[in-house]
């Protein structure tokens, strides 16, 4: 290669070089322009914005208006969360977190309900005998205005969480009904809430502080209180 030419070849590389991520970048704005969030289906159990901020708890229900549909409750990003007012970030994060296991198909207690009126679901105990002498007991959700004798074995749905104990229904929020196999499973404030961590005595980072200075006082106390100043 001609001395006089070395300019124009280094020239088109250094070019060439500053120009190859110029695609990568616009097949990356590509692929984010066409993303589209899942939309799961609404259960019966937890058929609309209200109920499922009901059931997932730490107070947010009293956000229900701030979405205007379904769609918009499982679209919405962590800023447009912000926008609307869902702080602190904890609570953002936290109902990020029940959208995204709702999609997959994770409930809380009732989740796989299906016959439900008004929030509320029948559970009854079944009980099939196996033979002579043994006798298998299983808990099943029936309609809520039906007998478990009146049901076809199409309307029977098992549902999880729940189990029999002797002729009564037993899981969380099960309301026994009076003279009956039966129980009443109804949409609660909190129902499928995950607790959050206690901090005691400030947390972990302030622990140390807090203890040491409760035991200066405690001291001071005692002396006081035995006549010393």
């Amino acid at each position: 290669m001609k001395p006089s030419r070395l300019p124009s070849a280094f020239g088109h590389l250094f070019r060439t070089a500053a120009a190859a991520p110029q695609p990568l970048q616009t097949r990356c704005l590509h692929r984010q322009a066409e993303y589209v969030p899942k939309i799961p289906t609404p259960t019966p159990f937890c058929p609309d914005v209200a109920s499922f901020l009901k059931l997932i708890g730490r107070g947010l229900s009293q956000h229900t208006a701030k979405f205007t549909t379904w769609e918009a409750l499982f679209s919405l990003t962590s800023p447009q969360l912000k926008e609307l007012g869902i702080e602190p970030p904890r609570t953002r994060r936290y109902l990020i977190q029940w959208r995204e296991k709702y999609k997959s198909g994770h409930f809380g207690p009732g989740g796989d309900i299906k016959h439900v009126q008004d929030g509320k679901a029948k559970l009854a105990v079944e009980e099939i005998e196996k033979g002579p002498l043994e006798v298998v007991r299983r808990v099943v959700n029936i309609p809520f205005d039906k007998d478990l004798k009146e049901v076809s074995e199409a309307d029977k749905v098992r549902v999880d969480g729940y189990s029999a104990e002797g002729k009564a229904v037993s899981g969380p929020y099960a309301l026994p009904l009076k003279g009956t196999k039966s129980a009443i499973v109804a949409v609660t404030e909190g129902m499928w809430e995950e607790k959050r961590g206690r901090k005691i005595d400030g947390g972990e980072r302030r622990r140390a502080e807090v203890r040491f200075k409760r035991r200066v006082a405690e001291r001071r106390a005692q002396r006081e209180a035995m006549g010393f100043s």
